[in-house]
């Protein structure tokens, strides 16, 4: 990995949002130009330092993914590097850095709620068990282990906060926000990607854990949208290190949260400086894991 090839802000035209991640502009009234930066957020947090070459990674492993998963209706138009932008006087001649980390989708009206699914128990949902015995307010059986695996999965959502740190809904709170039926078609979606996604993982030696998915209204059709099954927005282990008791090794951002809990941090700005070693462990986990699921070697 070429420790130069590392991007933490864009200023082009027309920037319309700056997320924890990406940078979405507008190209015209019907697409938007997302650029996933080497940004690297924990706990709502964005970390001072780059992780280099993670935009490509979560770019490349996107536009996989909405390949695949084209029987659903997705925003995925093309990617930056395949796609011609000569009309598109704003946005000419984009730098090569830019280009690696961009995608063009279609503009969608999106659903305020974070669609979150769990195949297995871990992270906040086992933190919330343990103290409670509730999953999102639910009550759950007594004897259940770390990472044990959920007989189906289950649909956890949050809430889509602009500040601050998204809190998990019930189903009730889930229905009372965005209406019972949205919601409903929402659960049943998205818990059939993940199974989707969980069963072409499994094929790979790799356990998708959880999920997070986003969606919004394009021509007045659920679509999902964001990014999609990416390390950033997912819990990776390898079924080689599983069974039920303990979290697995994570081949995702699970990594620097271990390390940031290790720290005295009380999970607000600013964060504590995360060390070259941290960040490199974190891209090689990053990496391995786009590797192993597209079978591609990523050269960046």
């Amino acid at each position: 990995i070429r420790m130069e090839n590392k991007l933490k802000n864009t200023n082009l035209n027309n920037k319309i949002h700056s997320g924890k991640v990406r940078d979405i502009y507008e190209l015209n009234d019907d697409f938007l130009l997302f650029v996933a930066t080497d940004r690297i957020s924990a706990f709502d947090v964005i970390m001072n330092e780059v992780v280099p070459g993670k935009g490509i990674i979560l770019n490349q492993l996107s536009s996989f993914w909405f390949n695949l998963l084209e029987e659903y209706e997705n925003h995925y138009i093309s990617s930056g590097i395949d796609f011609d932008f000569s009309t598109f006087n704003n946005h000419k001649n984009l730098d090569q850095k830019i280009l690696q980390r961009s995608t063009i989708v279609k503009k969608a009206k999106r659903i305020d709620m974070e669609c979150v699914v769990r195949g297995y128990i871990t992270g906040s949902a086992w933190n919330e068990y343990k103290k409670h015995q509730t999953m999102n307010g639910m009550i759950l059986d007594k004897n259940i282990v770390e990472a044990q695996k959920f007989e189906t999965p289950i649909f956890t959502p949050s809430t889509k906060a602009s500040e601050g740190h998204d809190e998990p809904l019930s189903k009730t709170e889930g229905q009372n926000l965005i209406g019972s039926e949205l919601y409903n078609q929402l659960e049943e979606i998205s818990i059939n990607i993940y199974q989707k996604a969980h069963t072409y993982c499994l094929n790979k030696g790799i356990i998708l854990a959880d999920t997070k998915f986003e969606f919004g209204i394009i021509e007045n059709k659920i679509t999902l949208i964001d990014e999609v099954l990416t390390p950033d927005s997912s819990r990776f282990w390898k079924s080689d290190d599983y069974f039920e008791g303990k979290s697995p090794n994570p081949y995702d951002k699970q990594f620097l949260r271990n390390w940031l809990n290790d720290q005295t941090w009380d999970k607000n700005p600013p964060p504590p400086s995360v060390p070259n070693e941290i960040i490199n462990k974190t891209l090689l986990r990053y990496l391995e894991i786009y590797e192993i699921i597209t079978n591609d070697k990523l050269n960046i």
